[in-house]
């Protein structure tokens, strides 16, 4: 039952936001009673917090997989984009802003995670980028990985570009465009337009 309440929590949290969704409307949604979830959450912070690490856990671990695959580096950064882009619900809302200014102690632990998290998966996919000859030689790792970093946790600052008109979903397309194009060398630019190409068949 426990892991019911986290999918059924972390699908409405992403989908009307933390702050949005109440206890009542969880219990609903589930079928149960609120007495029924607070045998096993102490609150709705608990609750928060439990489904934070639960979504998280779920994404690293999709991500991980994604690393084993042996995959080229941009194909390999495209299939991570797929699955961050899963977690993108409803694209009116604003779940992630609700979660840093409701729950701020959370949301800071779960940002430390994330950027952890980001710096060892990019650093290892810039690193093979260039030694594999993706990637141009003169990029400055470090410097490359954590203005990637930098770039996505500023995605989701709806106030940088509510003038966009872009969804978050476009938004990390155009990033990781961005991203790519910056730092490819000939050999990577060609694989980058031929994996572009698949995409739109």
């Amino acid at each position: 039952m426990r892991e019911d309440i986290l999918h059924k929590a972390g699908d409405l949290f992403l989908e009307f936001g933390f702050k949005s969704v109440t206890m009542d409307h969880l219990a609903r949604e589930l079928g149960v009673s609120k007495k029924t979830i607070y045998e096993y959450f102490t609150n709705k912070s608990n609750l928060v917090e439990q489904v934070a690490y639960f979504i998280r856990d779920r994404i690293h671990a999709e991500i991980d997989l994604v690393q084993l695959k042996n995959l080229d580096p941009i194909e390999e950064m495209i299939e991570i984009k797929r699955v961050v882009m899963k977690r993108l619900k409803n694209e009116k809302t604003s779940p992630q802003f609700q979660f840093q200014r409701y729950y701020p102690k959370i949301y800071a632990k779960m940002r430390e995670s994330q950027v952890c998290k980001m710096e060892d998966c990019i650093g290892k996919n810039i690193e093979r980028g260039v030694d594999e000859g993706y990637y141009r030689k003169d990029i400055h790792k470090v410097f490359t990985c954590r203005i990637y970093i930098a770039g996505m946790l500023n995605l989701k600052d709806e106030e940088l570009f509510k003038d966009s008109h872009l969804s978050p979903k476009e938004l990390y397309e155009e990033f990781l465009k961005y991203h790519l194009r910056s730092i490819v060398d000939a050999k990577g630019l060609q694989r980058l337009i031929e994996l572009e190409k698949h995409l739109l068949e």
